[in-house]
């Protein structure tokens, strides 16, 4: 008989200068992921949300995990806010790695560095343009590109 072991993560939170900082011991995986998730969506769920997630003391994250860190990052964006990633585990900075979110998350090794920064980002947010389903936003040098996503994928005619 093969036994699962996993452990539910333990949380604790504080705010700092306005920061919502939330440490995160123990695992994330699939039985853990939803119960964090909701938690992460109560402290997104206002206007220009700030949230500091402090992952040094996590000791696994499994895809399911993977999932709540782009969610709470995805709805943060949507209300310009701001998320940043505090940890030094090489482990975890190579998954960001190959699942190519290295780029998505601001990552820092330190607390102190991610709080320390909060004053140099503080510019207004743009212009929130909608885009329709079916669309995505793509980087193009200095300017943004919207292409329809069905025609590039040559999942309809363009006729």
């Amino acid at each position: 008989m093969t036994e699962i072991h996993t452990t539910t993560p333990r949380s604790s939170e504080r705010v700092l200068a306005g920061t919502t900082v939330v440490e995160l011991r123990g695992e994330i995986d699939l039985v853990s992921a939803q119960p964090l998730s909701a938690r992460l969506d109560a402290l997104t769920a206002g206007p220009c949300p700030d949230l500091v997630l402090d992952l040094r003391h996590l000791s696994f994250i499994d895809c399911a995990g993977l999932g709540v860190l782009c969610r709470a990052r995805n709805r943060i964006a949507a209300g310009y806010g701001r998320l940043r990633l505090v940890t030094d585990d090489t482990r975890f900075l190579r998954i960001l790695r190959h699942t190519h979110l290295s780029g998505v998350f601001e990552v820092h090794a330190r607390l102190s560095d991610a709080l320390a920064r909060r004053q140099e980002s503080a510019t207004p947010p743009p212009a929130r343009t909608l885009i329709p389903r079916g669309y995505a936003v793509t980087s193009a040098g200095p300017h943004a590109v919207v292409a329809d996503v069905a025609v590039n994928a040559g999942l309809h005619d363009r006729t």
